[in-house]
């Protein structure tokens, strides 16, 4: 008789060479072997004579597999062990131990070797079709704080400006998918701009290289204002739009302007939101400072909102140097705020809340290896929190870059139609594909008839 009252003391297992424990890995799955993921980790990462470097691309593969069925750590791969789950993901699944020395192996040059991986990928993945091709595509650009527990983790011992433990992780997202074109690990205690420019001018290499050959949008919050982040995109030939870091002298010229030059516009209270646009030349003191669009928006004050003495709104200003209706690129500048759903996604839909290793090298490659698995996952763009096995929010939907469409106003992007989309057989069937076939075995858990052909779209959006 089972106990009624003690569920902790219920287990129940089972192990058969038939069973697939994550079925929601086949796609996934599938998609990576079409893109050769683990051919392109073999070929590009050489970890020397370390303990970890015989077969790069299993181990590889296998912390992906193992982030996108909800493990957060290097044990929670053991649980790919069981039944023929390694015919899903299309490689033998390693150890736990053995991808903890893998991943203890790396140095931060051998990190760098897995962003060649992922550029290449992209490359392969935009090939097939999924990219923006000659439209433009919009950047946003941001970081974010993985909060770590450990008292000696490599980068993490102090307190960084939230006074948390942590790491402090520069990330590059397409904007209206979530797909993360780049991202770099860096100490807690780095200062949210540091290394952003170098960072933005490779992004930007990257989507180049990979066909992006449409115009260039990059949107930032107050944090990435520089003049190094400015100077970056005006050399990359990239359009800009960041939030500027008040000021009393540019309070002042806010402030200054007339009642008639304010436009009332749509928000989520009836009347409660205005916006102006003037002329304004940020860091005046640099060589190459030229005036560029200062567009500002004023706020009411909102129920639980705390304004400053005898004030009567909030303003939240930015520059760029787009053309456009004001109101058009004040609501697309707003959209920035959508890159929070990606980083959300990132540490609750992979493993990016959790940092396992005490060596920074190493945490730099687990990095890398969430966003392998996030650019995977079969996911809705507007749910994707979800993992490819229970107990999260959807596990259906889109991979990589969706369609696009088109703004009737202009320059001004809006997310992406919600379509089920699925790389594996337009890679397949692309012309001269660089792509190699899955293994047959893996096929026929996968009837094509099962993946929707998400590329027959292109449609574009604004940038």
């Amino acid at each position: 008789m089972l106990p009624r009252n003690d569920p902790d003391r219920i287990h129940v297992a089972f192990d058969d060479h038939r069973l697939v424990s994550n079925a929601g890995l086949l796609l996934p799955g599938t998609l990576a072997h079409h893109l050769g993921l683990g051919e392109l980790v073999d070929r590009h990462v050489d970890l020397g004579d370390a303990p970890g470097r015989a077969n790069a691309g299993d181990k590889l593969l296998t912390l992906v597999a193992s982030a996108l069925a909800g493990g957060d750590c290097i044990d929670d791969t053991d649980a790919l062990r069981t039944g023929r789950t390694g015919v899903a993901i299309g490689c033998v699944v390693k150890a736990p131990s053995t991808l903890g020395t893998f991943l203890r192996s790396f140095r931060w040059g051998h990190v760098r070797q897995l962003d060649r991986v992922s550029r290449e990928t992209l490359v392969r993945a935009w090939s097939a079709g999924a990219g923006p091709g000659c439209g433009p595509l919009t950047i946003d650009l941001d970081s974010t704080i993985c909060e770590t527990y450990g008292l000696a983790k490599e980068g993490a011992q102090r307190h960084n400006y939230a006074g948390q433990r942590g790491y402090h992780p520069l990330l590059a997202i397409a904007a209206g998918t979530g797909d993360v074109l780049m991202a770099r690990l860096r100490q807690g205690r780095s200062n949210t701009a540091r290394g952003a420019a170098h960072f933005l001018a490779e992004t930007v290499s990257r989507v180049r290289y990979a066909g992006a050959t449409g115009q260039l949008t990059v949107r930032a919050d107050s944090g990435f204002y520089t003049h190094a982040i400015v100077a970056a995109c005006r050399k990359a030939k990239v359009r800009f739009s960041i939030t500027v870091r008040q000021h009393q002298s540019l309070r002042n010229i806010i402030e200054a302007m007339s009642e008639e030059e304010w436009a009332p516009i749509p928000y989520w209270m009836e009347g409660a939101a205005d916006v102006a646009e003037t002329t304004y030349t940020p860091f005046q003191n640099e060589p190459d400072a030229v005036p560029v669009r200062l567009i500002v928006r004023r706020v009411k004050p909102t129920p639980g909102s705390q304004l400053a003495l005898f004030a009567n709104y909030s303003y939240h200003a930015f520059i760029t140097d787009r053309e456009g209706d004001t109101r058009d690129l004040e609501a697309d500048h707003r959209r920035h705020a959508e890159i929070e759903n990606a980083i959300r996604d990132l540490k609750y839909g992979v493993g990016l809340n959790h940092l396992p290793s005490g060596r920074f090298p190493a945490n730099a490659a687990w990095l890398a290896v969430q966003i392998m698995a996030h650019n995977l996952t079969p996911l809705d763009h507007t749910h994707r929190s979800g993992r490819a096995t229970g107990n999260h929010q959807d596990p259906s939907a889109t991979l990589l870059l969706p369609g696009r469409t088109t703004h009737p106003q202009g320059p001004v992007p809006h997310p992406a139609s919600p379509q089920r989309l699925a790389l594996a057989k337009p890679v397949q069937q692309c012309p001269g594909s660089i792509a190699r076939l899955a293994p047959p075995l893996l096929m026929a858990l996968v009837p094509s008839a099962a993946l929707p052909n998400r590329l027959a779209d292109s449609r574009q959006v604004g940038p």
